[in-house]
């Protein structure tokens, strides 16, 4: 009797998928296996993780990208790969939190600033600096180095740490 490519559970030579594990068979006619008194007791297996084939180090940059780097961080922090990598974890919530100052500089401090004269280049101040942040904890992380920022690594910490 054939056992599963994946999980090593007995399987018929006519299943297309493993029955504990949901995992495809090689072995298989694709045929899908008569129903007889398992076929209810059908579990499929957990769903693969988007981020298996991504490295830590490229995971931890892809969070500081300026605009878009809160997309791959809530991934990062939902995915099961990375649960227990405190490192990661802390670049995730620290980019996350970089963001949230763009967000805070963008719809509070400029629109605050455009009622004063010389606003214009205070906010493109601003912007410029978050940039050259985003591009500084890039080249950080790509070192594998948790450089913790004032106020919102701070906050990080405290966030990676708790579950």
């Amino acid at each position: 009797m054939p056992f599963c490519t994946q999980c090593g559970h007995e399987a018929s030579s006519t299943d297309a998928f493993c029955g504990r594990c949901g995992a495809a068979q090689s072995g298989s006619q694709g045929a899908p296996s008569p129903p007889g008194p398992g076929a209810a007791d059908f579990k499929p297996g957990p769903p693969s993780d988007p981020l298996a084939g991504l490295s830590p180090r490229t995971a931890a940059i892809l969070c500081y990208i300026p605009a878009i780097g809160w997309i791959a961080a809530v991934f990062v922090l939902a995915s099961r790969k990375f649960k227990e990598n405190h490192l990661i974890r802390f670049h995730a919530f620290q980019g996350l939190y970089l963001f949230a100052a763009w967000l805070v500089v963008d719809w509070v401090i400029g629109p605050m600033m455009r009622f004063s004269r010389g606003s214009q280049p205070t906010e493109m101040l601003l912007h410029g600096l978050l940039l050259a942040v985003s591009i500084f904890m890039m080249v950080k992380a790509s070192h594998d180095e948790a450089y913790v920022l004032p106020i919102i690594g701070e906050l990080a910490q405290r966030s990676a740490t708790e579950h």
